[in-house]
């Protein structure tokens, strides 16, 4: 017995550096109950209602969650009074005598619904139609009417007189009286292909497989011109894939898509053309022919044969906006932006009564809103000053007014809250949702109201009905209710600020700590991160709060954070990541010695990091080029080479041509620094950013000696679904509590 006793604390001693801590099923289980699924509208309530307008413009419906029960809400806008839009003990009793099965209040599950007549409500349910007397409670059920075939390779003219088709990769007109047929280009074969188009997601089977049929084209209104394309294949190289999902198969089936890497010459080409109807014949433009991410997009104008063009030069260092007119051959630039890094973000309207275009620039350093007068070509600034535009949400043209979402404008406020503004065409701008909360705003299509849903991550969210021309609040329609998950230990994420690496500039960023957090404790800080220049992670809003919850649970600080280099603030902020996107992660380094220097339960020994697309490249840039501060990673999805990328995305922000810079932030060419524990997952069929950057990064891992983990989704795409995400989902939560916390994992827990 003492023999066998020395044993056991023999092994205990070799197992414990392994597993220095433990996890339990408890953990697990708090983990679970934070996730999306399991804990909004069930554990925690109204994080942002949807709202629905009635398309009689009467007023709007919303669901009120609570605990236990759901309620079907009505506004009226004659009293703006929220009242309950049908007796929902009646309605059940209604459904379930209708459809003969047991219908419980919370198995209510409507959809489509509209006022139909005096005292009757049509809806969906169980995808049958239903008509309901609010006074009697009886239930009609609606005839499903048949659908109509519809003929997605033809496009009937608005006046009802021709119809459009394509014929041997041409395009070919008819007339519906007299079945007379025109041949309007002659030209096409296969791969130049007129009146249709590219589709990022075509997929081709087989080494010569036939890319989908397309059908494209537009009829002007007055049905009198014909805009379409040219779509060239001839020399567009593929990317593939091989799909191992289907069971029947023993052999993986071969699919391949047109797609271009950054630098390429090889990639569909895409060619505007247009026709006159009367005439019969092309009419010829100066519009270029462009690839398949920088083509020319049109948009018709009210006056027969004139149109708006606009495309962007290759490398997004130039954009233009022409308006051309088709009648007599003229073109005229309307707009001509330039800049010495990218063009992002640029966006425009036309307001076809005032013959105006309205539009989002940063010519000015930040994103302000511009007019240009078509008629005089004149261009002038409608919003001045360092603030950044969001987006422009509803336009007046009778008031000469427009709504916008702007974010960093108030002095003292959070530059990621967006607030709701009114500009007249002179300039004069009306705040109409002030307090420093951040605002998503739905408008009514009549424009007189707005929901607002407005929140910050420690401000539960409110969702109220607004007057559009004053911001009033005209009725409260929903509150937040996390009383449930207060009660179990959970607050809000702490926000947190810090001086970037230009040690001039304030970034923002946000905490989740675990619902049992005990500031005796250390506990090692996960960067969840994605630095993608389009866009940003800062949580702006209260329904944001959770999002990180799950992970947290078992033991970690969470961390989002936004350096310089990513959206929604100035130019020069945003620039900071143009052919530098190898350096974002600076900050976040930055970040991590600050939080760990400011609070003592933070182990900045044991940091960990994941992300997913470029999130990815971001998890195993980390582990490469910062390996002393980076020691556990999960890269998902991650386009780990720019050069294997599509071509959009890394033009627009490492730059174009092709040059060093990409060999210098690739992942794959610095694999030999890896440290830490690195898994990297993909899967088979991502389209999107394609497995191949991951396998070779694997490969290069290998020929490096350096020790890691691979994990393939044979059948899944980008996002992953179903079964792979749970298992994902379980696969990172271990990978972090394995070797950033030296516990042993828990495989098999109840997801529910």
């Amino acid at each position: 017995m003492k023999q066998i006793y020395l044993l056991f604390l023999a092994l205990q001693l070799i197992l414990s550096p392994l597993y220095s801590q433990e996890v339990t099923h408890e953990d697990y289980k708090r983990a679970v109950s934070f996730l999306h699924d399991n804990h909004n509208n069930k554990t925690v309530f109204n994080l942002k209602t949807k709202i629905n307008w009635f398309k009689d413009g009467t007023g709007l419906w919303f669901i009120d969650y609570s605990k236990n029960k759901k309620t079907y809400k009505l506004v009226d806008f004659k009293n703006t009074k929220v009242v309950d839009l049908f007796n929902h003990n009646k309605m059940v009793s209604a459904l379930t005598e209708f459809s003969e099965k047991l219908i419980k209040e919370n198995q209510l599950s409507l959809s489509n619904i509209e006022k139909r007549g005096k005292g009757n409500l049509e809806f969906k349910f169980e995808d049958k139609s239903y008509v309901l007397n609010l006074k009697s409670y009886q239930l009609t059920l609606q005839e499903e009417k048949p659908k109509e075939e519809k003929n997605l390779f033809e496009a009937k003219s608005p006046d009802g007189k021709w119809i459009a088709y394509t014929k041997d990769y041409n395009l070919f007109i008819k007339s519906i009286e007299s079945s007379k047929e025109f041949q309007l280009s002659n030209e096409g074969k296969r791969g130049y292909e007129y009146a249709t188009r590219y589709d990022w997601y075509d997929k081709m089977e087989g080494e010569n497989g036939e890319r989908p049929k397309r059908f494209f084209m537009n009829w002007s209104e007055d049905s009198n011109w014909i805009a379409t394309n040219i779509i060239d294949t001839r020399n567009a190289e593929k990317m593939y894939m091989l799909d191992h999902s289907i069971d029947s198969l023993y052999k993986p089936k071969l699919l391949s898509y047109y797609r271009g890497s950054p630098g390429d010459t090889t990639m569909v080409m895409v060619t505007p053309v247009f026709y006159n109807v009367k005439t019969k014949k092309e009419v010829k433009t100066s519009l270029p022919t462009g690839t398949h991410v920088n083509s020319v997009s049109i948009e018709g104008m009210k006056q027969s044969g004139e149109l708006l063009a606009d495309y962007l030069e290759r490398g997004y260092k130039k954009k233009v906006l022409k308006h051309i007119n088709l009648n007599n051959g003229k073109e005229k630039i309307l707009i001509e932006e330039t800049n010495e890094t990218n063009i992002d973000n640029f966006w425009f309207r036309q307001l076809q009564e005032k013959l105006k275009v309205i539009f989002l620039s940063e010519r000015s350093g930040w994103r302000q809103l511009y007019m240009v007068d078509l008629k005089t070509n004149k261009i002038s600034a409608i919003t001045t000053g360092d603030y950044y535009i969001n987006s422009v949400v509803y336009t007046d043209e009778d008031k000469e007014e427009i709504y916008f979402m702007a974010s960093g404008k108030e002095p003292n406020s959070n530059p990621y809250y967006q607030k709701l503004y009114r500009v007249n065409f002179e300039g004069k701008v009306t705040l109409l949702t002030p307090g420093n909360t951040h605002h998503s705003i739905n408008f009514s299509k009549n424009g007189k109201y707005f929901a607002d849903n407005y929140s910050t991550i420690n401000i539960p969210t409110r969702t109220v009905l607004r007057s559009s021309r004053s911001g009033k609040i005209l009725t409260e329609l929903t509150t937040a209710d996390v009383s449930d998950a207060q009660s179990k230990g959970w607050q809000s994420p702490e926000i947190f600020q810090l001086t970037a690496k230009d040690k001039k500039t304030t970034i923002y960023g946000a905490l989740w700590k675990p619902t049992n957090f005990d500031s005796t404790k250390s506990y090692p800080i996960i960067d969840a991160t994605y630095t993608g220049p389009h866009t940003q992670v800062f949580p702006k809003s209260f329904d944001r709060g959770f999002s990180n919850q799950s992970l947290a649970e078992f033991g970690f600080i969470v961390m989002n954070v936004d350096g310089l280099g990513t959206s929604g603030r100035s130019k020069e902020f945003h620039d900071h990541s143009y052919k530098n996107m190898g350096n974002n992660l600076e900050d976040h380094v930055l970040a991590i010695k600050y939080l760990g220097q400011k609070y003592s339960w933070i182990n900045t020994d044991k940091v960990g990091v994941f992300g997913h697309s470029a999130g990815g490249y971001d998890t195993g840039r980390a582990m490469l080029a910062f390996p002393d501060v980076y020691k556990v990673g999960v890269a998902s999805s991650g386009d780990h080479d720019f050069r294997m990328e599509k071509a959009w995305w890394p033009e627009m922000y490492q730059g174009w041509p092709v040059d060093e810079t990409y060999e210098e932030v690739s992942n794959i060419t610095n694999a030999e620094n890896l440290k830490g524990k690195l898994l990297l997952v993909h899967g088979g069929m991502d389209d999107n950013v394609n497995p191949s950057a991951t396998f070779k990064l694997a490969e290069a891992l290998v020929n490096a000696d350096k020790e890691f983990d691979l994990l393939i989704f044979p059948s899944q795409r980008h996002g992953y679904v179903g079964e792979a995400r749970n298992y994902f989902i379980k696969k990172r939560w271990n990978y972090f509590v394995e070797h950033l916390l030296n516990a042993k994992p828990i495989w098999d827990f109840n997801w529910k």
